[in-house]
């Protein structure tokens, strides 16, 4: 990787707490930080000992001593800030939820086949060990013709007890809800295993609406959804389910099961994201699961700092090396837009009742 590389951070939530620490280790200079709080955007460059703050994104985006941009913020500004960095020549890491909906996103995909710089959507989980070894494991036929999997999320609410606060996951104009914000991150990975997805079926619930304001402590509902299930049908044949839920008490975590006509691949987690020494259980000889031996290379080093930053760290290294040679790279901003082709078309299927189609 070339020295000096320089790169803005749009957010200053998962932005500071993954991507400033990912970045420096991964070789970047981050120059300048973003929030459309002021106080927020001043603590954070000052905690983060970054040079320089904004609480306008466009003057970021805009300053030619920057290579990337790093996008963090929540969805709603997604489209307009990943095609306005890639038109003004920048790299460009856009965060999940990709974008609003499939109108956004294919603006955002068209942007980036138009430019030369490498574009990516920040599925970071496909690098985890778990996610990558049962990737190759299919690959290898361990299981056979891969047939069916199956996904359970069950997560508890946050404490303390009682109404959690209004955020931005709560706002349908701010593309908040359960399915967005987790769901998009194993449509991705069903994707990363099985390919693209012809068709849709979902529901989409909200099974604890109450919210506080936390500046009046009043009690408001939600507009997005808590709860979701959806059936998927892949181009090859595969057929993919998944159901989640963020009000379960207490907390289980998530199940990931693979069949095949041979056998099956299981994972399993404590909360919602693959922790970097998840393991993998599988059989293909009629006996009982077993743990397989995870390879050392799909751990090439650990981070205690946040569970979420090898993953995320080994994302980075792909983005440095696409800038470096020019490789194809994944997920790319073709694959953001072909997840939220999925995420609009459950949606669709849950107000609607009915299969749907993905063109």
């Amino acid at each position: 990787m070339a020295a000096n590389r320089r790169i803005g951070v749009l957010g200053v939530g998962f932005g500071g707490d993954v991507h400033v620490p990912g970045l420096r280790s991964e070789g970047w200079d981050v120059a300048a930080i973003y929030s459309r709080n002021e106080q927020k955007a001043r603590d954070a460059a000052a905690s983060l000992e970054i040079e320089s703050w904004s609480t306008d994104a466009h003057e970021i985006i805009g300053r030619d001593d920057l290579d990337a941009i790093a996008i963090a913020t929540p969805p709603r500004p997604h489209a307009e800030f990943a095609i306005a960095a890639l038109e003004a020549g920048k790299h460009v890491i856009c965060e999940k939820p990709f974008a609003l909906n499939g109108a956004e996103s294919a603006r955002m995909r068209a942007a980036a086949r138009a430019s030369d710089r490498v574009a990516m959507v920040a599925h970071e989980f496909r690098y985890t060990p778990q996610r990558t070894l049962i990737k190759e494991l299919i690959n290898d036929g361990y299981i056979g013709m891969p047939e069916t999997a199956n996904i359970e999320l069950l997560m508890g609410r946050p404490s303390p007890p009682g109404a959690p606060p209004v955020t931005w996951a709560s706002l349908k104009a701010e593309g908040g809800g359960f399915l967005g914000a987790l769901g998009s991150h194993y449509i991705d990975n069903l994707r990363f295993w099985f390919g693209d997805v012809l068709t849709a079926q979902g529901h989409l619930s909200t099974l604890r609406p109450d919210r506080k304001v936390p500046i009046t402590g009043e009690t408001v509902d939600s507009e997005t959804d808590d709860a979701f299930s959806f059936i998927l049908t892949h181009l090859n044949g595969v057929v993919s389910s998944m159901t989640a839920s963020s009000t379960v008490s207490p907390s289980i975590g998530a199940r990931l099961t693979v069949m095949g006509s041979k056998g099956v691949l299981q994972a399993s987690q404590p909360g919602p994201n693959p922790p970097e020494d998840g393991v993998v259980f599988g059989s293909n000889d009629g006996s009982p699961l077993k743990e397989l031996p995870t390879p050392e290379r799909l751990t090439p080093f650990t981070d205690d700092r946040d569970q979420r930053l090898m993953a995320f760290r080994l994302f980075l290294r792909e983005f440095n090396r696409a800038i470096d040679t020019g490789a194809a790279v994944a997920p790319n901003f073709d694959d953001g837009h072909a997840c939220q082709q999925v995420l609009d078309a459950v949606r669709q299927s849950s107000e609607t009742g009915r299969v749907v189609v993905i063109n």
